[in-house]
Formats: C-alpha cells, sequence, structure tokens
C-alpha cells in the first residue's frame, strides 16, 4: 500500500496575518505545518501500519508531498519525524500566488507518475479555508473522491476503501475502489507527537525538490485573485446597559435592534 499525504505549510494560527500585493504575506510570519493535515499524516501512518508495517521503498509506504518555497521542508520534516517515509516538494518561483486549480493540477501530475493506491489530504488548509483541493486532485486523476471521513478502512484484498461521514442527516458509509482520493476530520485520531528518534530520523529522510520542468507541467495563471484588501478595523467598544430600573427594556430593546429576537 503506497499512500501520498497531501500537506502544506501555512503560517501560524496565532500569527498577525497582512495582505502584500494581493497575497498572504508568508515571509513575515512564523511557519507551520497545517494542523489539519498532521491527521491525514497519522491517518496514512496507522493504515501502513496495519497492513504489514511502514517500509521505505518497499509495498507499504508513506511519502508526502507538497508544493511550496523550499521554507516549505521545515514542515515537511515534521510530518517525516512522525514517521512518514520521504517527501516530494514542488517548488518553482513560477507558482507564487497559486490558487487551487493551479495548485490541485501541479500536485496531481506528481501523484499520477508516482504509483500511490491512496491520496490523504486534510479537509482544508488553515491560510485559506476553501476545502476544494481533495475533490479537484480526484477530478484531475479520475479517481474517486471520498471527503470528511470520519473513519477509513482499506482492504487491500478486495482492492477497496471505505469511510464513515457525519452530516446533519446522520452518517454516511461510503466505499470506492482503489486508487481513490480521502480527507480527513479531525475526529478521526489524535496525532502523535514525534519522539526524539524520529525527529533526528527525519534529518536523514530524503525530500525530493522538483521544479515545474522536473514534474512536467506548466505554470499557469491563478484563476482567482484577490481584487483588494484592507486590515480589519478595531475591535469597538460594546455598549454598557446600566438596570436604573428600566434595564430588562434596554436589553431586549438592543436585541430587537440586532435582530436577535
Amino acid at each position: 500500500m503506497k499512500i501520498a499525504v497531501c500537506v502544506k505549510q501555512v503560517p501560524d494560527s496565532w500569527a498577525e496575518k497582512k495582505m502584500v500585493n494581493g497575497v498572504l504575506d508568508r515571509e513575515g510570519v512564523d511557519a507551520v505545518l497545517n494542523d489539519l493535515d498532521e491527521y491525514a499524516v497519522e491517518e496514512a501512518l496507522r493504515i501502513v501500519e496495519a497492513h504489514g508495517g511502514n517500509e521505505e521503498g518497499g509495498a507499504n509506504s508513506v511519502t508526502i508531498v507538497s508544493m511550496g518555497p523550499e521554507r516549505a521542508t521545515e514542515a515537511i520534516r515534521k510530518a517525516l519525524s512522525m514517521g512518514a517515509n520521504d517527501a516530494i516538494l514542488v517548488s518553482d518561483a513560477a507558482l507564487a500566488g497559486s490558487d487551487a486549480l493551479a495548485t490541485s493540477k501541479v500536485l496531481a501530475e506528481v501523484i499520477k507518475n508516482g504509483g500511490f493506491d491512496l491520496v490523504i489530504c486534510g479537509t482544508e488548509s488553515t491560510d485559506a479555508r476553501m476545502s476544494v483541493v481533495p475533490a479537484m486532485l480526484a477530478q484531475r486523476l479520475g479517481w474517486a473522491q471520498l471527503t470528511f471521513a470520519s473513519m477509513v478502512a482499506v482492504d487491500p484484498a478486495a482492492n477497496t476503501v471505505s469511510i464513515t461521514r457525519t452530516t446533519e442527516a446522520g452518517v454516511d458509509a461510503i466505499n470506492a475502489k482503489l486508487p481513490a482520493v480521502i480527507s480527513v476530520v479531525e475526529k478521526i485520531n489524535e496525532p502523535r507527537y514525534p519522539s526524539f528518534k524520529g525527529i533526528m530520523a527525519a534529518k536523514k529522510k530524503t525530500i525530493d525538490s522538483r521544479d515545474l520542468a522536473a514534474v512536467g507541467v506548466s505554470a499557469e495563471s491563478a484563476w482567482s485573485l484577490v481584487a483588494d484588501s484592507a486590515p480589519r478595523p478595531p475591535r469597538a467598544a460594546g455598549i454598557k446597559v446600566v438596570d436604573e430600573g428600566n434595564g430588562g427594556n434596554d436589553l431586549a430593546k438592543f436585541l430587537v435592534e440586532k435582530k436577535f429576537i
């Protein structure tokens, strides 16, 4: 079972973010492995461990696939320290400012030529919150997509994968033939903490850095662009209601004005 896990380096969730020339400033803030991608890495590791172990270059392995600047190797090392075997990073100046369409095109080309049985993604990246790349990958690859999985089970003998997905209507059970693309939600597992041994081992693991020419695709203009942006305004002072016998009426009036009641 060869599994590819798509990850992204994003600005730290606690960092103060700002837009520069229509794109998110990534140089001036701390960058980390996307939190939601850690669940995808963990699930991939659990699957290969349940089916014969995690073997570098063997029948059971986990490969991290990412697109970004060379700095993204820092985030990739985190995934490798969790136990992934190796990684592929597509880094090219022409990809700066890429949107989901361009990103999915590059990732799909890498995955298509990698001989993978399964692709696992987090539900979304914390910098964009779009949750569309897994579906776009499935479409470009021509594979089944099973999104928002809260449980994943793989049957190598039957060449199938099944998931459960919680919706407003209840719990869906979905299955498909491999290869397939899956996205997982936070409740699926608890990502492991990298051990000291894992951190040291990650320093020696291979990160195959490729440019667009090596991948075999050309850069394309982003389909979506940010035309304008402005900093979030300071939080306004709240309204203080002093109860001098009519506080209840004043509060009710305020709630009506805000259309809360």
